[in-house]
């Protein structure tokens, strides 16, 4: 502050000293506890309020005046520790609003005053416009029954009964549709999520499915999709060059309560770094062993080159 403009009232300036030295005090302390959590979850917040905080004691505010904080880029309050929003009024800008996607469905609930009377003279309000905001919310899956009526005919005067026959069913006399079995398999395979664990998930909606269901479900479902598998399988033994490898797999051994190791095998057919236009495929086989039949069997009738690592089970592969 310039000489020019403090008072020449003695009492005056022993306030303003009195204040001045209170205002440094409480900012040398609120930097103290905010280099504490400078190491923590929040430190990178802290950086701008740190910085005006120390500029804040180049210029201390003459008494009767509040200490502001103007903050370009710093966290809300609420983000921030409690005894620091007591003491530093940290003043939040104000977030741009956000567009979620077009594609969501959108619920509108209306918040319509319960009477359309003025409140004041008592005569019919019209409408002046809306306020309308939104809010991102989740929905959890939900099971669904479908109901499979087939209704039956009679022919009054021959007696004739006549229906429709009955749908078929992803897995014969079975009870899971086809969504639920994609969501079982999804659900074990992309996303790990145990049988188990699954059937919990399951139970808190209400559904009853033992994790024996779900395993033969599963089984049922790999007979499904065999055919998928094989036309991949022949795909990918079609490209002149395949890359393999194979990855140990952890396999619970029924009877002796522990595990053993069986094998992934992998087949890759990928030659866009060369050029080629060919979709890349992977296609994998399961092996309880490591043994070089293995890879023989799989690839049984192909010609071309394989890119293996040094494993001697690739050696039966190769011509001599």
């Amino acid at each position: 502050m310039p000489a020019s403009t403090l008072p020449d009232d003695i009492a005056t300036l022993k306030r303003m000293l009195a204040s001045r030295e209170e205002t440094i005090e409480r900012l040398l302390a609120e930097i103290a506890r905010l280099k504490r959590w400078q190491y923590g979850r929040s430190s990178e917040r802290m950086v701008e309020l740190m910085g005006q905080l120390q500029l804040a004691l180049d210029d201390p505010p003459v008494p009767g005046q509040e200490a502001k904080l103007t903050c370009a880029a710093v966290a809300p309050a609420e983000d921030i520790a409690p005894e620091i929003g007591e003491t530093a009024k940290v003043v939040p800008l104000r977030r741009k609003s956000r567009e979620f996607p077009a594609h969501l469905p959108r619920e509108t609930i209306v918040h319509a005053p319960a009477d359309c009377d003025c409140p004041e003279c008592g005569a019919r309000m019209r409408m002046l416009g809306e306020d309308v905001s939104e809010m991102l919310d989740y929905v959890p899956g939900y099971f669904k029954v479908l109901r499979h009526v087939r209704p039956k005919l009679s022919c009054g005067r021959c007696a004739k009964v006549s229906q429709e026959a009955a749908p078929s069913r992803p897995i014969a006399r079975g009870m899971a549709g086809a969504g639920l079995l994609a969501q079982v398999i999804i659900a074990k395979y992309a996303d790990h999520t145990p049988l188990y664990r699954q059937a919990g998930i399951y139970r808190r909606a209400g559904i009853e499915l033992e994790r024996a269901t779900l395993a033969s479900w599963v089984r049922e479902a790999g007979s499904l999709l065999q055919p998928l598998a094989d036309a991949v399988g022949r795909y990918v033994r079609q490209a002149h060059k395949i890359h393999t490898d194979d990855t140990p797999v952890p396999v619970l051994e029924p009877g002796r309560g522990k595990t053993r190791t069986a094998r992934l095998w992998t087949y890759v057919r990928d030659d866009r770094p060369a050029g080629s236009r060919a979709p890349p495929a992977v296609w994998y086989q399961y092996s309880p062993d490591r043994k070089s039949e293995r890879p023989r069997a799989h690839l049984t009738g192909y010609s071309g080159i394989l890119q293996a690592d040094a494993y001697s089970g690739y050696d039966a592969v190769y011509p001599l």
